[in-house]
């Protein structure tokens, strides 16, 4: 079997771990029976030992393989991973939901992705990354009773993404750390106005009213002080045709939105003045994970 995964981007400014977005940006891994445990890796970690010594998929998909069928089978994983790690890509998110998925997949099991999004949510809690890892497209959701509730809305051809990667590493921990315990009400209810602004602009296809709908004041100026150019990267893409302009899950990447008949413009303006850091262009995903035999 193949199993493709794509890319997410949470939060979206102020949808705070109930809004995200899929990405054109894959982790793709193929899973063969073999006579001994075999793992090999391209693209992104694969200049990291450890991966292959202590493979965080390859654990989640034996444990849930287990669970379905009582038996420890070998097999040959082939990882050709696309998303960087640690930047506020959902690279954790694709590990997870792509090796439940697997799981279930390799064990016999038909695929029911409410199922696959339940299971994945025991490991990962915040159901804004690994929702679009599943479904694809925009949703909002919520866990409600231990089982994620969502709405998802395709996204057209003529959004597209432009994303900045930085040189420069976040862990979710460490940027969830930087946050205060408390918040005053003022500030809980802008955000809660312009999250519900945000996925009715999503809804409806309301795209000019993305910038205004994207403002925050719960996280992102916080984690965004610990790489001080991302003020810079905001003001210049929302000066050069975003529609919105947010850090992308605790960062360190940052999300643009544009009209596909932009982004040229936007593209070239962000590699011309971040010269240090990776500026991708990229279509948004709207299947969610696929799995193809292999």
């Amino acid at each position: 079997m193949k199993i493709r995964v794509p890319a997410s981007s949470a939060n979206l400014g102020p949808g705070f771990d109930s809004l995200g977005l899929a990405l054109g940006l894959y982790n793709e891994t193929v899973i063969e029976h073999s006579n001994y445990l075999s793992i090999s890796v391209k693209g992104e970690g694969s200049d990291k030992p450890h991966i292959r010594k202590n493979n965080t998929f390859v654990n989640i998909f034996y444990d849930t393989y287990k669970e379905l069928t009582g038996k420890r089978d070998n097999f040959r994983f082939a990882f050709n991973n696309a998303i960087p790690f640690s930047r506020g890509l959902g690279s954790s998110s694709s590990v997870i939901v792509g090796a439940i998925a697997s799981a279930y997949y390799m064990a016999g099991y038909s695929i029911d992705k409410e199922q696959i999004l339940n299971n994945a949510l025991k490991i990962e809690s915040h159901p804004d990354n690994i929702t679009p890892s599943v479904y694809g497209g925009f949703i909002a959701c919520v866990v409600d009773n231990g089982k994620v509730i969502t709405i998802k809305k395709e996204l057209p051809n003529e959004i597209r993404a432009v994303v900045v990667v930085p040189n420069v590493a976040i862990s979710t921990e460490f940027a969830r750390g930087l946050l205060p315990k408390q918040y005053k009400i003022s500030d809980v209810v802008f955000n809660i106005s312009h999250a519900a602004l945000m996925s009715a602009a999503f809804m409806s296809e309301n795209w000019e009213i993305l910038k205004t709908a994207a403002s925050d004041r719960l996280h992102e100026d916080i984690r965004m002080s610990k790489l001080p150019k991302l003020f810079d990267v905001r003001r210049t893409a929302l000066e050069n045709g975003a529609l919105m302009s947010t850090l992308s899950g605790s960062g360190s990447s940052f999300l643009n939105l544009t009209y596909k008949k932009h982004v040229k413009k936007l593209l070239s303006v962000l590699q011309a003045q971040f010269n240090e850091f990776k500026v991708v262009e990229l279509e948004l995903d709207n299947e969610g994970f696929v799995i193809t035999q292999s």
